[in-house]
């Protein structure tokens, strides 16, 4: 009798063990998890799900049965982005996870500058129209070899685009020549330097460029050229 006592004993002893381990597996499995995170740059900002959250370091709360976008961003890197999911059939989140930025590809083959965008007058008092405008062709053709548009009557040239993709990016570059005067003779020259926050655009897709405060360092001393020759 005090065998079958025992027996039945250590069968509900672990019957209940077995459903207490269930019971916190489940908790395990639908509590909120925590994600420790890291950086490779101490400064880079963290979002997550669109929010600003920190810099650096930070630890990331994934809700049950929801996921969370984490994006790393830092001026001069790449933007890198890590989904946390915390939902039955997915890869539970990391305990920890760290993120090793990149350099951003398009901003080190950049300067920045305050003349992009924007009309650079040129006051010609050395030479006619004509002379002028021959040189003016010259030192465009000189760095963008397509000219998409030109009339010397009125003194409008435009080059066509000139479009390089980066990793994250899509830089598109042009310029602009107009005569705003004749007496005295007066030439406006613009950069154009636009960015895409997204690679491969094409060059045709307005809507997803901006102007853009840098300039591509192959196009850099063309503003200055300008300048130092046609006066």
């Amino acid at each position: 009798m005090k065998t079958k006592i025992l027996t039945l004993a250590t069968i509900l002893i672990t019957f209940f063990s077995l459903q207490a381990s269930t019971f916190t597996t489940n908790i395990d499995v639908l509590g909120k998890k925590k994600v420790e995170l890291g950086i490779s740059e101490t400064d880079a900002e963290i979002y997550v799900n669109g929010k600003l959250i920190g810099k650096g370091s930070t630890v990331i709360t994934v809700p049950s049965k929801d996921c969370v976008t984490v994006i790393a961003k830092k001026i001069g890197w790449l933007t890198e982005k890590i989904e946390f999911c915390n939902k039955k059939g997915m890869t539970s989140p990391p305990k920890s996870y760290y993120i090793e930025m990149r350099r951003d590809d398009a901003f080190d083959a950049s300067v920045q500058t305050d003349i992009a965008n924007v009309d650079i007058e040129m006051k010609v008092e050395t030479m006619d129209k004509d002379t002028a405008w021959k040189l003016i062709n010259q030192i465009v053709l000189s760095s963008i070899d397509v000219i998409e548009m030109t009339d010397k009557e009125t003194g409008y040239l435009r080059t066509s685009w000139q479009l390089k993709t980066f990793l994250q990016s899509t830089v598109r570059t042009r310029i602009i020549v107009k005569e705003a005067s004749t007496e005295p003779l007066v030439f406006k020259v613009k950069l154009v330097s636009e960015a895409s926050e997204f690679p491969m655009v094409s060059v045709k897709s307005d809507e997803l460029f901006k102007e853009w405060d840098r300039v591509l360092r192959s196009y850099e001393g063309v503003i200055s050229e300008f300048q130092a020759r046609v006066k």
